[in-house]
């Protein structure tokens, strides 16, 4: 087991299993708004980005059973990385489940990405699990710097988090 601390509160990692890898992390912000930044593409374009010189120029998401995403990182010397996935199971706002994969895979196979969002009194505690299609895969990301990059993304999504109106504020504004 391994944590990376952010000023959020933390992201834990944890190996679990022979094939999987369990990240949690709460933020101060309703489910509703986490659901919204992971599945606007306008806003998941201002915090999936890992390490500083990132950008993502491509951010496609059909958000429906069977539908697609694709996502395409460039750094500042024109390096891309793209994945891309098919939606497995929606349930606004507490679940999203899809696959995973790269166009450069640095790990083998397809993994399953599950996204939970569990409501703590208007937090909203996150857990992604990701199952992967070995122990030799799963051991891999574990000794790459792929927590480091999560842990980037999710201090840039809780500060996104923080400049969007809550849902009760937005009815408010709107009455």
């Amino acid at each position: 087991m391994t944590t990376a601390m952010t000023k959020g509160g933390g992201l834990k990692v944890t190996a679990r299993g022979e094939r999987e890898i369990v990240m949690t992390r709460l933020f101060d912000a309703p489910r509703e708004l986490v659901f919204a930044a992971f599945t606007v593409p306008e806003l998941v374009q201002r915090w999936l980005l890992g390490p500083p010189g990132w950008m993502m120029p491509v951010c496609e998401i059909d958000l429906r059973v069977g539908g697609r995403y694709r996502y395409l990182w460039r750094n500042m010397e024109g390096v891309e990385m793209g994945a891309s996935g098919t939606f497995r199971e929606i349930r606004p706002p507490d679940r999203i489940v899809h696959t995973e994969n790269f166009d450069e895979p640095w790990y083998p196979g397809e993994s399953t990405v599950t996204t939970e969002l569990t409501d703590k009194g208007g937090k909203t505690l996150l857990t992604v699990t990701l199952l992967y299609v070995s122990k030799a895969a799963r051991d891999g990301v574990l000794k790459s710097p792929m927590e480091g990059g999560v842990a980037q993304s999710y201090d840039r999504l809780d500060e996104l988090l923080g400049h969007m109106p809550r849902p009760d504020e937005a009815r408010a504004t709107f009455s």
